[in-house]
């Protein structure tokens, strides 16, 4: 159970702060704050939706360092519906390593699209941001770091083999 002040990891909204639990009509609610929108969620503590605990600073600089081994495999020429449902598939156990291959493959199509002189289509658009924003997110939140600047920590880290001067 999550306790008030915890930084969590919540379906796909990104880090949440449990601000409380409340009771109402005989059942316990998180109290939870995204830290990236404007809004408060309630939620059952016993219910099916998706929580973790964001993860550790080491975690996140380990997953960095990884990152070059990041097999890129951008999908190509699949309808929308099968295209959503194949990135859908990378947020669906919300694991930042899945994150990162989303990410990491949806760039690769994206600088394919540029220098072919093609549109970067509106789908893989989509998920590129909502894959950035629940990583770098949480990135952020564990590397103690405003998210705009996980994509520079993330390239110092990986040019110099070290943290970026923060």
């Amino acid at each position: 159970m999550f306790q008030q002040g915890d930084l969590i990891v919540y379906g796909r909204t990104g880090v949440c702060r449990v601000d409380g639990i409340e009771a109402w009509k005989g059942q316990d609610y998180y109290v939870l704050s995204p830290l990236y929108q404007t809004c408060s969620i309630k939620i059952p503590v016993d219910g099916k939706a998706f929580m973790r605990p964001v993860i550790s600073r080491e975690a996140a600089d380990e997953l960095i360092d990884s990152m070059p081994e990041v097999e890129i495999q951008p999908c190509e020429n699949m309808a929308m519906r099968k295209l959503t449902e194949y990135y859908q598939s990378f947020l669906g156990n919300r694991e930042c390593r899945e994150l990162v291959e989303l990410t990491t493959a949806l760039y690769a199509k994206k600088k394919a699209a540029q220098r072919e002189k093609r549109k970067f289509g509106v789908v893989d658009e989509r998920f590129l941001k909502e894959g950035e924003n629940l990583l770098f997110g949480e990135l952020a939140v564990a590397l103690d770091l405003n998210v705009e600047d996980v994509p520079g920590y993330i390239e110092n880290r990986l040019r110099l083999g070290e943290p970026a001067s923060v």
